[in-house]
């Protein structure tokens, strides 16, 4: 297939993606904010001014780059789960794109980057609405965009895998449910992991989001509870490893027949 011809399709499954971000804004892009109030007004104002501060840190700024990653994480990941799952069970025009000559990489991409666009936008108003709790310092922006970047494709790829398999809409609730969310939540978002007794210590370190949460916010504070490099490595592993999981999983068409 010419690369031209690649590009449209490609170009085609994005603009659809986006159009329903937009088009049903009040649930793809407002409740991550209503949520982001409220974590910052309960967390940050209230309870952070009982902690005072973390890791020298005033304890709102410390939670700021968790609450956006939290917010970031889940929307990338539901983005392209539910596409998918819509348009292999309702719309039905997956197959369509299957049977056409469009490589199975060029449809990953298109899924994948509705879901780092959507995943990106909120993640960047989640960071607007912080301003009015506090005034976060950054660091190094190169890293905040790196790792909001990064964050989003990871989790746009496994929402992909989610959205493949899933059977129903508890195929594409369980995960983010029962999954996602304790790892987030145990990612180190309220908390750093030297606040932890030794075996927790250690068990958060087998948590892949803990690395993305501490990179994103060494891109603010310029501290983190493990090395940057670390991080890095652990985003740049998932990603390549859910890329090719993907690919095979429309190559062989698993999930996908009906």
């Amino acid at each position: 297939m010419p690369l031209d011809k690649q590009f449209i399709s490609f170009y085609t499954i994005l603009r659809k993606g986006v159009i329903r971000i937009f088009r049903i804004w009040s649930q793809t892009l407002l409740p991550s904010l209503v949520t982001s109030v409220l974590y910052f007004a309960v967390f940050g104002s209230i309870l952070g001014a009982r902690i005072g501060s973390l890791n020298g840190v005033p304890y709102m700024l410390f939670v700021v780059p968790g609450l956006v990653m939290l917010s970031v994480i889940t929307n990338s990941f539901m983005e392209v789960a539910s596409t998918f799952f819509f348009a292999k069970f309702f719309s039905r025009n997956i197959d369509e794109v299957l049977v056409s000559p469009t490589p199975p990489a060029v449809i990953v991409a298109g899924f994948v980057a509705s879901g780092v666009v959507r995943g990106m936008m909120v993640g960047a108003l989640v960071l607007i609405v912080s301003l009015f709790f506090a005034l976060p310092s950054v660091a190094h922006p190169f890293i905040v965009l790196l790792f909001l970047f990064l964050s989003s494709l990871v989790f746009a790829l496994g929402g992909l895998v989610n959205g493949i398999y899933a059977k129903n809409f508890d195929g594409i609730s369980i995960v983010p449910t029962f999954v996602l969310t304790p790892l987030v939540y145990l990612g180190g978002v309220f908390y750093s992991i030297h606040s932890l007794p030794p075996f927790w210590q250690n068990v958060s370190l087998a948590n892949p989001i803990f690395y993305l949460i501490n990179g994103f916010r060494y891109g603010f504070l310029g501290t983190s509870d493990v090395s940057l490099t670390t991080s890095v490595l652990v985003l740049l592993g998932l990603m390549l490893v859910l890329l090719g999981v993907n690919i095979y999983f429309l190559k062989k068409g698993l999930g996908l027949k009906q």
